[in-house]
């Protein structure tokens, strides 16, 4: 049986609690160095992202927008009157001129109601004609008893005078020469009433001629209406230029007023683009506008601006002051670059996928590494078609993150590989 030896353990005991502290201490550091740590940044495909550098020059302010080319001068022409498009002369892209008939319509009752106002007119004209005649004949008679009693005047005084000397020389009885003093002034009245119905007579021909003046007037101009309705049947170009839209057909039925053709000048053409409502407020008439009809570039200014609001955009009319290239016509798609103005010396940066004009935005800043990039705040200014100005935030040289990295903003650093 062995003995113990006390001595022996309390080495062990020892090295056993320093080792154990050391253990602890260890665990201790581990814990402490992974709390210090930063969490891992998360890693994005650097294909897979748009990084452009902040510069500083000059920047040409610019909005854009899509359209249209349309006519200067368009002309819808409607029907006048009522009736049914019996034949179509032309189709849509011929080419007119102002008496070019495009189609003919029917209408039995607009041809009764022109040959009726013929009938009309063709009466009252001879009415005319016939108290014209008539007024001239009691003009002629009143000349005629006005003729007479002014000769009956004469003869009477003369009558009277040579029968006043007789009467003085005893030789005429006081009777007689009463009597042809009488009849003399009886003549000299008839002279005075006929001279008054002569006068009559012929001032009231103007006016009862001017009567019958006014009603065939009246039925003339109803009768040129009647014939203007009657030609409007066969419908006209009424100007130069290129058949658009002809929305009838043979045997349609049209009311007064419905549109028929639409003809237009395709040799002068304006740009009408339309423009998002919230980049019109710095637009002015006259700016430089760029034309892309994909077929060539035009030039031009801004002519008008409509004062309204449609679908969140805003029609500008441009006046074209180059060559129109080949192929350009009516309702072709064309794009507009509208120059607003030049900003020097400032910084600016290819416009991001998102931000506002004038707002604050959250960008990945690469740092000196290449590979991480750091969240940071920055503030846009004024913006264009493709770039926007940088007010504060980053600094020229500085390169940036453009794409939407949204589903990143939770994270102040990623990395790029």
């Amino acid at each position: 049986m062995d003995a113990a030896r006390p001595k022996s353990e309390r080495p062990r005991k020892q090295r056993r609690l320093v080792a154990g502290v050391i253990a602890a201490a260890l665990i201790s550091c581990g814990v402490l160095g992974l709390m210090v740590l930063k969490p891992a940044a998360p890693t994005v495909e650097r294909g897979l992202v748009l990084i452009d550098t902040v510069k500083r020059g000059s920047m040409l302010r610019q909005v854009r927008g899509v359209g249209t080319l349309v006519p200067e001068e368009i002309r819808w022409i409607a029907s006048r009157t009522a009736g049914r498009v019996d034949r179509v002369l032309l189709r849509p892209g011929a080419a007119v001129t102002e008496e070019s008939v495009i189609l003919v319509l029917t209408n039995p009752e607009v041809e009764q109601a022109a040959a009726n106002a013929d009938s009309q007119l063709t009466a009252v004209e001879a009415e005319l004609v016939n108290l014209n005649v008539t007024l001239e004949r009691e003009v002629l008679a009143a000349e005629s008893a006005l003729a007479s009693a002014r000769a009956e005047r004469e003869q009477s005084r003369l009558r009277a005078e040579l029968n006043e000397e007789l009467f003085k020389q005893g030789l005429l009885s006081s009777v007689d020469y009463k009597l042809s003093r009488v009849n003399a002034e009886h003549a000299g009245t008839r002279f005075e009433i006929e001279e008054k119905r002569f006068k009559f007579a012929r001032d009231s021909i103007a006016p009862q001629l001017a009567v019958k003046q006014a009603e065939v007037s009246r039925l003339r101009a109803q009768a040129k209406l009647r014939h203007d309705e009657l030609a409007s049947l066969s419908v006209r170009a009424g100007m130069r230029g290129v058949l658009q839209i002809l929305p009838v057909e043979i045997g349609s039925q049209v009311q007064t007023g419905v549109n028929l053709a639409r003809v237009a000048d395709p040799t002068r053409l304006k740009a009408q683009i339309r423009i998002a409502e919230t980049q019109t407020r710095d637009i002015q008439v006259g700016q430089r506008v760029t034309v892309d009809t994909r077929n060539g570039v035009i030039e031009g200014d801004v002519e008008r601006i409509d004062p309204s609001v449609q679908a969140s955009t805003v029609a500008v009319d441009v006046r074209l002051s180059g060559e129109l290239p080949r192929g350009a016509r009516p309702d072709l798609s064309i794009e507009g670059v509208i120059e607003i103005e030049r900003l020097d010396n400032v910084l600016y940066v290819t416009r991001p996928a998102f931000g506002q004009e004038s707002g604050a935005v959250g960008l990945f800043k690469l740092e000196a590494d290449g590979v991480h990039a750091s969240l940071t705040r920055v503030m846009l200014g004024r913006s264009s078609v493709s770039l926007v100005e940088i007010v504060d935030g980053v600094q020229p040289g500085d390169r940036v993150i453009l794409s939407d990295m949204s589903q990143w903003s939770a994270h102040e650093r990623i990395q790029l590989q």
